[in-house]
């Protein structure tokens, strides 16, 4: 199964400036936050997350019609070293997922890739 999702990075900045970080806390890990918000190109960072996360969700419910919130997959990696998904449920079936994530940003979109194994 695959998703896809594609992001306006000002999307996520105009909601960052908006819910501040009740909009971090509902959508990211506290790992995911603490990681992107070291980068100087935070928005980006989250966006691509944001998208991963999307397309996450995407191809979970096309595997196994089961919807997911955000904060329960967490996308974990960086660019050199490539990104690995984590499902965070009580589900054995979800949380043993094999997922892999493509993730691509640039100054206006953020756009993302995700294929269960």
């Amino acid at each position: 199964m695959i998703g896809i999702d594609i992001v306006s990075n000002k999307r996520i900045e105009r909601a960052l400036n908006k819910y501040k970080s009740k909009f971090l806390e509902k959508i990211f890990t506290k790992s995911e936050i603490e990681y992107c918000l070291s980068k100087k190109t935070y928005i980006e960072c989250l966006s691509a997350r944001f998208a991963a996360k999307e397309a996450c969700i995407k191809a979970i419910y096309q595997h196994c019609f089961t919807r997911l919130e955000m904060k329960q997959i967490e996308i974990i990696g960086k660019r050199d070293e490539g990104v690995t998904v984590k499902i965070h449920a009580n589900d054995i079936e979800l949380s043993s997922l094999e997922i892999l994530v493509s993730i691509s940003h640039e100054k206006d979109y953020s756009v993302a890739v995700a294929l269960i194994t």
